[in-house]
């Protein structure tokens, strides 16, 4: 049974007090892996892992900042010591305000350098020597359909950050390949988060109307794809990635569409 192998694991998601990243470590605990939830909001974070909790998963909180490697060292020793080491790692953690290219500040382009690509690095960096540990080290990465596919006005950050993301991939499996960890990622299309309620209803709308299965994505379908990733099925996956997004890149036009 696929995830079986999870069970016991020790898995930190970064982001993961709402959205995509409490999809991903919900899935997780629900095929019996001890995951830390790890947020910036420490309220946010313990609120996530008590409901996990109460559902009689293993989950403990922590508060960090993905772009301080301060906080991805403390946060790396932490699952250690809670959980026995470190198996998977899911570098979820992410932002994305939308501004255009001619209204963007400097500050805002490297807030969300720091974040989405500086913080993947940083995450990744401090995990590494317990991973080294495990018998599978599995690292799974959240991009996007954005910056490495598609694109959208007013996120030219984002976009380079995703896209940034797959490039260190590419190199950081070579790397680790000696160790038995692989690293993948998980390109999410149009999903149902916080995030995306947070664009209102007639975007929400647009984006389900330009996917060919007709409906927005669930958090929870990404945390399936990092499931198989993490699973020792996927033992002999890296360096790839999976398009969860119910067929969203592949018309040609709005006119391909019409003819389903």
């Amino acid at each position: 049974m696929l995830g079986a192998s999870l069970k016991g694991k020790s898995v930190i998601v970064t982001g993961a007090s709402k959205g995509i990243g409490k999809g991903i470590a919900r899935v997780f605990v629900e095929h019996g892996a001890k995951v830390l939830v790890v947020g910036r909001d420490l309220a946010s974070a313990e609120a996530t892992a008590k409901e996990f909790v109460a559902q009689g998963g293993t989950a403990s909180a922590f508060s960090a900042d993905v772009s301080q490697l301060a906080d991805m060292e403390k946060m790396a020793k932490a699952a250690a010591e809670r959980h026995g080491g470190i198996d998977v790692l899911c570098a979820n953690a992410g932002i994305f305000p939308q501004v255009t290219i001619e209204n963007m500040s400097p500050e805002v382009w490297d807030e969300v350098q720091d974040v989405n690509l500086k913080g993947t690095f940083l995450s990744v960096k401090a995990c590494i020597p317990y991973l080294k540990k495990s018998s599978a080290g599995r690292i799974v990465i959240t991009s996007s359909i954005t910056g490495p596919i598609t694109g959208f006005p007013g996120w030219t950050h984002y976009g380079a950050t995703k896209a940034g993301q797959l490039g260190f991939m590419r190199t950081a499996c070579m790397e680790l390949a000696k160790f038995g960890i692989t690293v993948n990622a998980v390109l999410p299309g149009n999903i149902l988060s916080d995030g995306l309620k947070a664009m209102g209803e007639e975007y929400m709308k647009g984006m389900a109307a330009a996917v060919p299965l007709g409906k927005l994505g669930e958090v929870e379908d990404i945390g399936y794809a990092a499931l198989f990733l993490a699973s020792r099925e996927a033992g002999y996956i890296t360096g790839q990635t999976i398009i969860v997004d119910g067929g969203q890149i592949l018309p040609e036009s709005p006119d391909a569409l019409a003819q389903m």
